[in-house]
């Protein structure tokens, strides 16, 4: 007798429904999974018969019972655990030891040797294509559930075993769907504060800069002037991420394997080491995954030390800057993840960083601190806003009280530029004056005659190439945006060429 019975595995950062078909026939003891499966699914077999076994029902293998298992659509490759418990239902259902309706349900998780059920990865993004595809019930391994328990219209159950839910279908235990989830407002999980850093005024206001427009920084200077602290105080002065905002990063992240929590409140904040690799920060490998630059996606890419890490790297980041998605190339297609992300770099003015110190000797030779500078090309220069110097801070200066205002002070006129861009942009696809085109640059941001004059005569003597150009206006904007401006004045643009680099810079 042949049933089917539906599961589900994530492609990208979709969920893609799998039929699974079982059929038992007699013959020659065999239990066989066709369909492209893995090596995890192909030696689902030994875990699904013993974990039948442990649940007191007959397993599979046994005389003269012969046991097909199909995994559709077949040109799929299928991966991963989480078809186990699928499978096993499917073979109880077809050797009539249990009997339910399995249509309009989904079934994942893993199963352990004794019928227990192991939590699986991208919960959420499964229970919303369930849905799409028109399911009304879900069955998820404890642990999975509240995250899938967002997404309204279906039903969410969890359970701890193979047997609990064999109960359920017997008519033993009634089960209950778990309540709808609700985004929580929690305390500041933010681990420094804008006051929590002494001095770096200028820095401090690129980071509102930043914060506001959505616009990418890097911070050039000598080791221990607060580069770091800088960059983790970033995500504390963004606004809060909305409900679909949420939803989008705690799809990415359940999928990566590193959701702590059923949905996550706090905009994301990453910092590889620079000896990270290429796939690692960029996403892909034979079954494309997410990197950190997706990881990072509504939040802040942190590249400390910027120049070690690998040229390609680094030049991989001109397309997702640009246009907030990274595109994974294989043979069978291509996967687009999102990036929509403010990147902060930092790093040395030299390798020993004491170039230009009033106080330390630069011990590095000339081609040294060339070979050094010269990884930021004139490409990644231009995609990158926001150029700081970020110099020694006066031991006086710590010392000091701290009387500097907080993020969540700050916070609020962030804000209220934000409000400002999203009313301006209302019937556009963008959010932020960082993604602003030439013709949008056109339409929202017309400059008067002292600006124009002013910008121009700067542009011919800093010799920037039309993205600077541009990008210098987005920046104007959104100084004039935290001062309520309506218009972009000259003093708007005369701030934001002061955030182009120096040639000392890179």
């Amino acid at each position: 007798m042949s049933i089917k019975i539906s599961s589900a595995q994530i492609v990208g950062l979709e969920g893609k429904i799998i039929e699974i078909e079982v059929d038992l026939t007699r013959g020659l003891p065999a239990f066989s999974i066709v369909g492209l499966p893995d090596k995890a699914i192909e030696e689902s077999k030994e875990r699904i018969s013993s974990a039948v076994k442990n649940s007191g029902f007959n397993p599979p293998q046994r005389k003269n019972q012969r046991v097909t298992v199909s995994l559709a659509p077949a040109d799929l490759k299928k991966e991963g655990p989480g078809f186990d418990l699928g499978i096993a239902l499917g073979y109880l259902l077809a050797s009539k030891q249990l009997n339910f309706n399995a249509d309009k349900k989904l079934f994942l998780g893993e199963l352990a040797l004794n019928g227990s059920i192991r939590i699986i990865r991208g919960a959420l993004a499964l229970a919303q294509s369930a849905l799409k595809a028109g399911f009304e019930e879900i069955y998820l391994p404890k642990g999975n559930g509240k995250e899938a328990a967002f997404i309204e219209g279906i039903k969410v159950y969890e359970a701890g075993s193979l047997l609990e839910i064999a109960s359920w279908f017997e008519g033993k235990i009634k089960p209950e769907p778990l309540p709808k989830q609700k985004i929580q407002e929690n305390a500041s999980e933010y681990s420094v504060d804008l006051s929590d850093i002494r001095g770096q005024e200028h820095a401090k206001r690129a980071l509102e800069i930043s914060a506001a427009g959505s616009h990418n920084l890097l911070m050039v200077g000598p080791p221990g002037t607060g580069k770091t602290m800088l960059a983790k105080a970033l995500p504390s002065l963004l606004p809060p991420l909305s409900f679909e905002e949420a939803l989008e990063a705690t799809n990415i992240h359940s999928i990566a394997g590193t959701l702590d929590k059923p949905l996550l409140t706090f905009r994301p904040f990453r910092n590889p080491h620079h000896t990270a690799s290429y796939i690692s920060i960029i996403g892909g490998g034979t079954i494309p995954r997410p990197g950190e630059i997706t990881m990072a996606h509504r939040g802040v890419l942190f590249l400390d030390e910027f120049p070690e890490f690998d040229r390609r790297v680094i030049e991989s980041l001109r397309q997702p800057i640009e246009d907030g998605v990274i595109a994974i190339s294989r043979a069978k297609g291509v996967i687009v993840f999102p990036a929509r992300i403010i990147l902060v770099c930092a790093m040395n003015p030299c390798p020993c960083g004491n170039l230009g110190s009033k106080n330390k000797s630069c011990l590095c030779p000339a081609s040294a601190i060339f070979k050094y500078q010269r990884k930021i090309s004139g490409p990644i220069a231009d995609r990158l806003d926001l150029f700081v110097e970020v110099g020694r801070i006066e031991h006086e200066e710590l010392s000091k009280k701290n009387s500097a205002p907080t993020s969540a002070e700050k916070q609020k006129l962030i804000l209220k530029a934000r409000e400002v861009q999203k009313e301006r942009f209302k019937n556009r696809k963008i959010l932020t004056n960082a993604e602003m085109s030439s013709r949008d640059l056109e339409q929202f941001v017309p400059l008067d005659r002292d600006s124009q004059r002013a910008l121009n005569l700067a542009a011919s003597r800093m010799d920037l190439s039309a993205r600077a150009y541009h990008r210098v206006i987005k920046i104007a904007r959104t100084i004039a945006d935290l001062e309520n401006s309506e218009s972009v004045r000259e003093n708007h643009i005369a701030e934001a060429l002061q955030y182009r680099p120096k040639q000392s810079l890179i």
